[in-house]
């Protein structure tokens, strides 16, 4: 599926695009509220400035996407795989990262108030400057990501977490891959 079918669907009413293949898709400044887009593959997706409020991304390859300035506010991004993503400026207030694949992402002055991280692995993570007041940090791995100037205020967060001493075992990722595969 390419971009323009995407946004035409979706103009039309359809919300659903679960499993699609958006691979390298171009879909900057769209507005995509509460799309379902599920274990999709949106690697090296652009999705800059797009406004993704609640929508469904639970475990979708994002790996290498660019997010930047996108609106993701109460979002379930649930197992998803952000990996070298860019989420400059990004606004994940009240989102779920529950089991998200954070490593090398970039969210330097991101917004992540009241975002639920739990069990996320954040290792090589740029958090720069970012909200995450009120975040839920327990079970997640902060250990080698980079939070200098980042507000942890009333973050809950255990000294396991910054100590390095989550173990993840058994995280059972499932994306799909830009070839459509498992």
């Amino acid at each position: 599926m390419d971009a323009n079918k995407l946004l035409n669907l979706y103009t039309a009413g359809e919300r659903n695009f679960n499993r699609a293949n958006l691979h390298q898709a171009n879909l900057s400044e769209a507005d995509l509220r509460g799309i379902n887009l599920a274990e999709a593959d949106l690697s090296g997706a652009n999705f800059s400035q797009a406004n993704l409020s609640g929508c469904n991304l639970s475990r979708a390859n994002l790996t290498d996407a660019d997010l930047n300035g996108a609106n993701l506010k109460g979002a379930n991004l649930s197992e998803v795989n952000l990996i070298g993503a860019d989420l400059i400026k990004a606004n994940l207030e009240q989102t779920n990262l529950t089991r998200a694949d954070l490593r090398s992402a970039n969210f330097i002055l991101a917004n992540l108030l009241d975002a639920n991280l739990s069990e996320a692995e954040m290792s090589g993570a740029d958090l720069s400057g970012a909200n995450l007041r009120n975040a839920n940090l327990i079970g997640s791995n902060i250990n080698e990501a980079e939070i200098q100037d980042a507000d942890l205020i009333e973050a809950i967060i255990t000294e396991l977490e910054s100590t390095g001493e989550i173990l993840h075992i058994g995280l059972s990722h499932k994306w799909i891959t830009w070839a459509g595969s498992y």
